[in-house]
């Protein structure tokens, strides 16, 4: 279950070894799309094999990533990621300022590869979309007043329905089942927004 998996929150030393926008997208690439080669990352990166092979290299030396067992050759290594979760932690002042400015450049890579691979689902042409997938996804934009912790509530609900859903489905394999990104997203948005600004302004009226 997903709930016992375990989480490994990135140390320092890993974190630098991601904070390059190849490496984070080859670690992203090793997500979405399972084990790779050297060879096959640098085809859909548009990189030499050489390159790629150097950046496999920096990620497992960190534990980033490891060699599949039983696959592949001496010349012609498998790469894939770990089992379980980790936590990537975003800049903080806490940090050292290498440490920051390393959480700077993974985070910010990570969230354009988000945005890019959502726009290129949202663009996506009709004729380019599986049979029976046409209207199996579900993007939306909620806004609610909630409180911090009817927040950290609903965190909690959201969490347990993903938690579920990774028990059930994940290693599912069959001719109908593709590869499927789920997202969730939810923060406070900034006190000075025009929604804030309209509630401000019509408590005022009513006082």
């Amino acid at each position: 279950m997903a709930d016992e998996e375990q989480l490994r929150r990135l140390d320092s030393g890993a974190l630098k070894a991601l904070a390059h926008p190849l490496r984070v997208r080859i670690f992203d690439l090793l997500s979405a799309h399972g084990p790779q080669t050297a060879s096959s990352l640098a085809s859909m990166l548009g990189e030499t094999s050489g390159s790629t092979s150097y950046h496999l290299r920096t990620l497992s030396a960190h534990d980033l990533i490891h060699e599949v067992e039983g696959r592949g050759t001496a010349r012609e290594r498998w790469w894939e990621l770990p089992e379980g979760r980790i936590d990537i932690p975003g800049p903080s002042q806490s940090m050292s300022p290498a440490n920051r400015a390393a959480a700077q450049i993974v985070s910010s890579e990570f969230f354009r590869l988000r945005h890019e691979t959502l726009m290129s689902y949202v663009n996506r042409p009709d004729t380019e979309v599986p049979e029976g997938w046409k209207d199996a996804g579900l993007i939306a934009t909620t806004l609610l007043e909630m409180t911090p912790s009817q927040m950290e509530d609903l965190k909690d609900e959201l969490t347990g329905v993903i938690e579920g859903a990774v028990g059930r489905y994940r290693g599912q394999t069959g001719p109908d089942v593709r590869r499927v990104s789920m997202r969730t997203e939810l923060f406070d948005l900034p006190a000075t927004g025009p929604v804030l600004a309209d509630v401000a302004e019509s408590n005022e009226e009513e006082s």
